[in-house]
Parts: structure tokens; sequence; C-alpha cells
């Protein structure tokens, strides 16, 4: 089967019956793993790039059956962030070095498209140099062109499954399959960068639904993919189920690479909650993206969207600090411009 990696690293393409196999046997995971460290060297060098993480709500109107923010947990001390908060993360993050803003929180209606443009405004117009990122679930066509006109660079919406039977075991009846599709085409149209993703082992999950994914990353061709071992949540209806692994994480992260050497894929805070070393091993299979907590301390133990994630008590500071050794331990270095997708082998800027 490592014709088969062969084939991935030479043409960039998979036979949905190729990607099964490969995702269901998992062979030569070194060999693999080689390939795509050699992929992401030739558009990124050695570059790990950081994105300054502001969880800015824990309201959500969906009802996800895998997540801990979920409507029906009563449970969540909820909070909102001001746009004085907001804007105070960014200032500390700013200092720090950091030149993306992720902007990420649940499907939250007092946040209404007019305040968010605004707000994304007023950090684009103080800090002009930096890229800003959102991650707020679904929203309609012109919201996203809104937030595009307004500065905003890039949009995360994990599609979660390109599977349609897989997605009605992952959310209640009122989300539709269909209409989470529109909304990554429209993100694109209106040319924002695109991000999607999945979690891994997933309830209900198999080789034959990560296969659809891998054609669906494909046909979208999207700038960013992050993906993540599935952590159960002791307050949700996944709470007894078995959660991901980090061996087929780091799998499907090499993957992803071959895939499309020029995505920009993180190494999750999932991930290093499973295994210690799970940044470091994301970025060795391929990863290249790591993503600090700028939210105020006391706000992150209640941005638990999976039982004992990491990073919930460290000052960014020292969080970058930490990261920063760590990568510099494997042979990479953290880069602190906005880490804009390459455009082409060796064809960004990873020097500043």
């Amino acid at each position: 089967m490592r014709s088969l990696i062969d084939k991935l690293a030479a043409g960039h393409s998979l036979t949905k019956g190729e990607w099964t196999v490969l995702i269901a046997n998992q062979p030569d995971r070194e060999y693999l793993a080689a390939k795509a460290r050699q992929a992401a060297r030739r558009y990124y060098g050695n570059a790990v790039f950081i994105r300054g993480l502001i969880e800015f709500t824990n309201y959500c109107k969906n009802n996800c059956y895998y997540c801990g923010i979920r409507r029906d947990n009563r449970r969540v001390a909820r909070y909102r962030l001001s746009k004085e908060d907001i804007l105070a993360c960014c200032k500390e993050g700013y200092g720090l070095g950091f030149r993306t803003f992720v902007l990420q929180g649940g499907e939250d209606a007092y946040y209404t498209d007019s305040m968010l443009a605004g707000l994304i405004s007023q950090i684009k117009s103080s800090y002009p140099d930096c890229a800003i990122t959102l991650s707020i679930g679904e929203r309609g066509r012109e919201s996203y062109k809104l937030f595009f006109e307004a500065g905003a660079d890039r949009y995360l919406l994990r599609h979660e499954t390109a599977d349609p039977a897989h997605y009605k075991i992952l959310h209640p009846k009122e989300m539709d399959f269909e209409g989470r599709m529109q909304c990554l085409k429209d993100i694109k149209e209106t040319g924002l960068k695109t991000g999607c993703g999945f979690m891994v082992g997933s309830p209900g999950q198999t080789a034959e639904c990560l296969a659809e994914d891998m054609l669906f990353i494909a046909r979208l061709s999207p700038h960013m993919v992050g993906i993540g071992p599935f952590v159960p949540h002791h307050e949700t209806p996944f709470a007894g189920e078995a959660g991901g692994t980090v061996e087929q994480t780091l799998y499907l992260i090499s993957l992803l690479r071959l895939l499309k050497p020029d995505l920009l894929i993180p190494a999750t805070t999932a991930l290093g909650t499973i295994d210690p070393k799970g940044r470091e091993k994301g970025v060795l299979a391929g990863a290249n993206v790591v993503m600090p907590n700028l939210s105020p301390i006391g706000v992150r133990k209640q941005y638990e969207l999976y039982d004992n994630k990491i990073c919930t008590g460290d000052e960014a500071a020292e969080c970058l600090n930490c990261l920063k050794g760590r990568m510099e331990g494997i042979g990479y270095r953290i880069v602190t411009d906005r880490g804009d997708p390459a455009e082409g082998p060796g064809g960004i800027s990873c020097t500043t």
C-alpha cells in the first residue's frame, strides 16, 4: 500500500476506494509522516505559525451531541466578552507578537452582524498588519460578505463530516447537512480564506466517512483544515463514547498534507489534551499552526467543548514561550507574521 502514498504525494488525488483502504489500514505511518514533512517544508520551511485564540462567548443556540457548550447543557457558566474585553486581548496579543487573531465562539445571536462588523473594523484599524479569522458557526451569505468588507480575512467552519447519514448521528434534527455545506461554499465565494475540518473518531465514523471527507476537501479546496481527536464531554449524549486516538489523527494530518500541500493545518489543543506531546507530534506529522489562548484566564475553563481541555490557566506569554521551546526542540520555529496560505513552493515569507 506504500504505492498509494506515493500516488497521493505525486498527484494529490485518490479514488474513494483508495482513500478507504489507506484510512482503514494506516500502513507505513513513518513513511507517510516523512513525506508529509517534506511537503510542508517545500511550502513553509520549518515555520510554525501562531494564532491568538480569543474565545469570546460560550453561548450557543445549537444542541450538537458532542459539544460541551451545547444549548441543553445547564451546568455551563455562560459568559460573553465585551468589545473592550476583546480589544484588550488583541492588545496583549499584538505586544507578544501575534499577527493573527481568531475570534471563536458558539452561535450566539447576541453578537449581531453589525456588532461583529464594527468590532472587526476596529481591530483592523488598530492592527492593520494583522489577519482576523472568524470561527462563529453558520451565518448567511450576506453576513459573510459584510464581515469580509469590514476587514475579516479568514473564516473557519468545521463541516464535521461529509457523509449525510453520519451528520445525523452527530446533530439534532433541526441542523441541516446541506445548509452546512452551502455555508462553506458561500464563505469561499465572498473572498474569505476558508477553513473546514472534522473530528477524528467521532461516534459512527467509518473509514468510508473519512474517505468522503477527503473527497469533499479536494472539491472545496480550502485554505485551512482543522482536525483533532473527538474527546467526549461528560454533559453530552456522547459522554460514554470512546474518544479518537492520537495515531489516527496524526495519520490523517499527514494524508491532508499530501492531498493539499499548501494547507494551513493546526496541531490542535484537543491533540495536546490527549497526549502531552500531541502538538509536537502533530507538527512532525505535517501540521504547521498552533493556537495559544489569548482569552481572559477567568473564562477559559468555561469554554469547555470537551473534558480536560489544556491551556486553561497559563498566561498567554507563558504559554507562547513554552510553545516556542517545544517547537525548537523538534527543529521548528514559531513565526510571528500573519502566516497566510502559500501560493506555491517557497511562496510564503517565513523569515520574520
